[in-house]
C-alpha cells in the first residue's frame, strides 16, 4: 500500500527540511502537498529529494487555481512530480451551507477543470470535508450533487469528515468505489480528549473503525493513503504513531 503524509499535518512545525527529515525517519516516502509548499517549487523538489521523499499528489485552494491560474497550477504540479491533483474544500459561501444551485454551479466547474487537467496528463480529483453530508434545503446532500454533475472527477475521501458529517463512511466507499483513487486516513478522539487538538487522533489511537474501512478501501482498490491530523500538537509523534498503526491495518 502506498502510504503517504499530508504536509499541512506539520505547517506549524516547520521549518519544512526538518518536517521532510523528521518523516523520512519516521518510515515514509511520499508525501501530499498544499499551498503552504508551492511558493518556490523547484526548491522544495530539491528538499524533498534530499530527504527522499516524493509527492504523488497535491491540494490547490480555491477551484480558480484550476481556472485563472491553471498554467501554474499544472507547472507546479509537473515540478514537484504530482500525477494527481485535488481540489481540498468549497468557498465560504458553501461552508456555510449554500444550496442546490450553488452546488451544482460548483459541480460544473469542477468538471470543466477536470477536463483541463486530465488534458495536461493528470488526473483531478475533490477533497470532501464535512459540508458536504449536511442536509441543504430541501434535503438534498452536497457530495451526492458533486458526484452527480461532475461525473469525470475522482474523489479523495477524507474518512473522519465524512463521520464529522454524520454520514457512514463505509456505505459511502460502497457506494463510490469506482470514484475514490485516495483516501486522507485519520482518526477521531473520544468524548473529550484531545481538545487542544481539536478533537482529532493519531491514527489507531482514536475511535474510528480502521480495521473495518481500510477493508472497504481496499476492496475499492484505492491506490494512495494520506496520513492527515488537522491540529496535532507533537507532529513527530502523529507521524510515527500514525504510520506505525496504518501498517497493521
Amino acid at each position: 500500500m502506498n502510504v503517504s503524509f499530508q504536509l499541512y499535518s506539520a505547517r506549524e512545525f516547520t521549518p519544512w527540511s526538518d518536517v521532510y527529515a523528521m518523516l523520512a525517519a519516521a518510515g515514509y516516502t511520499q508525501v501530499e502537498g498544499f499551498g503552504g509548499v508551492y511558493d518556490d517549487p523547484k526548491a522544495t523538489r530539491d528538499a524533498l529529494d534530499q530527504a527522499g521523499l516524493k509527492m504523488p499528489s497535491g491540494h490547490f485552494f480555491p477551484v480558480s487555481n484550476f481556472e485563472d491560474s491553471l498554467d501554474e497550477t499544472i507547472a507546479t504540479a509537473r515540478t514537484l512530480g504530482m500525477d494527481r491533483v485535488f481540489c481540498p474544500a468549497p468557498e465560504d459561501n458553501l461552508r456555510a451551507g449554500g444550496d442546490v444551485d450553488a452546488w451544482i454551479s460548483l459541480a460544473n466547474r469542477l468538471e470543466e477543470a477536470c477536463k483541463k487537467v486530465n488534458d495536461a496528463g493528470l488526473r483531478f480529483g475533490w477533497h470532501n470535508h464535512h459540508w458536504e453530508f449536511m442536509p441543504l434545503p430541501g434535503g438534498a446532500l452536497a457530495m451526492d450533487l458533486l458526484l452527480e454533475h461532475a461525473p469525470s472527477i475522482d474523489w479523495e475521501a477524507d474518512i473522519a469528515w465524512i463521520v464529522r458529517g454524520n454520514a457512514d463512511p463505509i456505505a459511502w466507499i460502497n457506494a463510490h468505489a469506482d470514484r475514490i483513487t485516495t483516501a486522507h486516513v485519520k482518526d477521531i478522539a473520544a468524548d473529550g480528549e484531545c481538545e487542544d487538538e481539536d478533537g482529532w487522533a493519531d491514527v489507531g489511537h482514536g475511535t474510528m473503525d480502521w480495521t473495518a474501512i481500510m477493508s472497504a478501501l481496499k476492496a475499492a482498490q484505492v491506490d494512495l493513503f494520506v496520513m492527515e491530523h488537522d491540529k496535532p500538537n507533537d507532529a513527530t509523534r502523529f507521524a510515527g504513531r500514525s504510520i506505525a498503526a496504518f501498517r497493521n491495518l
